[in-house]
């Protein structure tokens, strides 16, 4: 039987730049809907609209296209034009190449119902799903394969991460500024959008599971365009930092 998750809306952001992205937005939607009754908003960005995201999605799925020919996608302005759309009490940021056992959904779901502001259903940390894997994945849909063969991963960074999958409280994330429209295209932005939430002294939680991201080519929206944006990235953090000692 499906959870009752009809008060989230996940809201997923995309460029199907290569076919590995498309399949991995199948998988991840799907399984979003087979264990839940939930909402599903997912926007694809890109400089035409050649109609094959939309004809593999779920029909429940909320689906728009925006044309937009800048190589670049605006990540952050995206997710505040979504997040503005979103008419449910709970909203998921969610990316388009993760997955997460539902247990650990359900669980960060439980604690924002019962007060938390900010739920992470995961750890912190990612693990990279070689091909291999994500194939076998694919064929049995079931995410204690993943789980059975974690050393077989690598981590996809060293350190506590604050994105790929954060649920909010909608109007608390509203309230706190959104996201930073400084940061364009790839960057930190997960990481200013935490230091928002602490200097608002949200309530955090995070559940203790793994999350799963699924490998796919890595071009100009998977990583720094240039030194320079980096460097605008890191200013950013620096300021949000800045903006969070002085709240305490």
């Amino acid at each position: 039987m499906k959870k009752d998750l009809t008060d989230l809306t996940f809201i997923i952001l995309t460029r199907i730049d290569t076919i590995q992205r498309l399949e991995n937005v199948k998988i991840v939607t799907d399984s979003l809907f087979k264990y839940f009754d939930t909402n599903l908003y997912v926007l694809e960005i890109d400089s035409q609209n050649n109609g094959i995201l939309k004809s593999v999605l779920n029909r429940k799925t909320r689906y728009q296209f925006i044309e937009d020919k800048d190589p670049v996608m605006y990540r952050t302005k995206y997710h505040n034009l979504m997040a503005k759309n979103v008419n449910t009490e709970y909203m998921a940021i969610w990316d388009t190449d993760v997955v997460i056992d539902k247990n650990s959904i359900c669980d960060a779901m439980k604690h924002l119902r019962e007060g938390a502001d900010v739920a992470y259903p995961y750890n912190g940390f990612f693990y990279e799903v070689p091909e291999v894997l994500k194939r076998f994945y694919f064929k049995h849909r079931d995410v204690r394969i993943l789980k059975r063969h974690t050393g077989k991963m690598n981590k996809l960074y060293d350190f506590i991460m604050f994105g790929g999958a954060v649920i909010v409280n909608t109007k608390k994330y509203l309230q706190s500024g959104g996201e930073n429209e400084e940061i364009y295209g790839w960057g930190n932005d997960d990481f200013t959008r935490h230091a928002r939430f602490l200097a608002s002294k949200y309530k955090i939680y995070r559940t203790k599971d793994n999350l799963f991201h699924l490998c796919h080519p890595r071009g100009i929206n998977s990583q720094f365009r240039s030194t320079y944006s980096e460097k605008i990235s890191v200013h950013e953090i620096d300021k949000e930092n800045s903006r969070l000692a002085h709240s305490q």
